[in-house]
């Protein structure tokens, strides 16, 4: 017990755990990387830089180069921008519209609710990374594109989650009364509903951003991602699959970029603290 009180640490009335700062830290890092890449990168992305292909790593090249002898220290960083970049924009509007539409179906009910459930259970049942094939590959891989994509993938999940935790603040006592005052729906949602479901629905925005992370990873991996001469760490990874017998820097170091921040934001989410996390805190 004096152990687990000891790894805690007190500010502004909440407990926080060590590992939840690390895992803060560490996102916080690629954050930055994904704004300042353009300006922190040692060598021009394109540029050949070593003589060798797979070349190992050592000072100047940190990171050693890839298949084509450029620095793999210069794409990862600015592999960072598109892949933070894409799954941020996507993850922001698959939260803000399927909270928005779980909220307006939880109080209006009848028929709007209806429909919406069972059109978004339907977008639901198809499997993700088989709509994302579908549809990258009949509109193109653009980068609106992709963020549009990924976005419509989540959004009924998004949707189901905030209207279950909706329905519930919908049957209280305190919005019986504001329906009695005759306020509108827009105030129900804004002022009653929002403020009691905005901490698990952040929780479930970190969650779904790992998500969009991993499929668009994989999306890259399959070629369907960003084009070359763009690239996330997916692509970096899919572009240098040849170095792996060589335990090449050029394929083990953007997959452990990939793992360090979705391992990082699963970790920042579960060391929350519980003010934060549950909602009935």
């Amino acid at each position: 017990m004096a152990r687990a009180t000891a790894s805690r640490r007190s500010f502004l009335g909440h407990s926080y755990n060590l590992v939840g700062v690390v895992a803060s830290l560490v996102i916080l890092a690629w954050t930055l990387v994904a704004i300042f890449a353009p300006y922190i990168l040692p060598h021009p992305i394109g540029e050949i830089v070593d003589d060798d292909y797979f070349g190992p790593m050592r000072q100047g090249l940190w990171f050693g180069s890839d298949y084509l002898g450029r620095d793999m220290l210069s794409r990862v960083l600015m592999g960072a921008r598109y892949t933070v970049g894409i799954s941020l924009a996507a993850v922001c509007i698959a939260c803000f519209s399927g909270v928005v539409l779980g909220m307006i179906a939880a109080v209006t009910g009848g028929w709007l609710d209806s429909c919406l459930s069972r059109f978004l259970d339907a977008m639901n049942s198809i499997p993700s990374k088989l709509f994302g094939l579908v549809v990258v590959a009949a509109v193109g891989s653009s980068i609106p594109a992709l963020i549009l994509t990924l976005a419509v993938i989540y959004i009924p999940g998004a949707y189901r989650f905030a209207r279950a935790l909706a329905v519930n603040i919908n049957t209280m006592d305190f919005m019986t009364v504001a329906r009695v005052r005759g306020e509108s729906t827009a105030y129900l949602i804004g002022s009653e509903i929002l403020p009691n479901i905005i901490r698990p629905v952040l929780a479930d925005f970190g969650l779904r951003f790992v998500f969009i992370v991993l499929l668009l990873s994989g999306l890259s991996f399959l070629g369907l991602g960003l084009q070359p001469p763009l690239a996330d760490w997916g692509a970096l990874v899919r572009e240098n699959i040849g170095g792996l017998p060589f335990a090449a820097p050029a394929v083990i170091v953007p997959s452990l970029a990939i793992a360090s921040l979705t391992i990082s934001v699963n970790l920042l989410i579960d060391n929350l603290p519980q003010k934060i996390r549950d909602r009935n805190a």
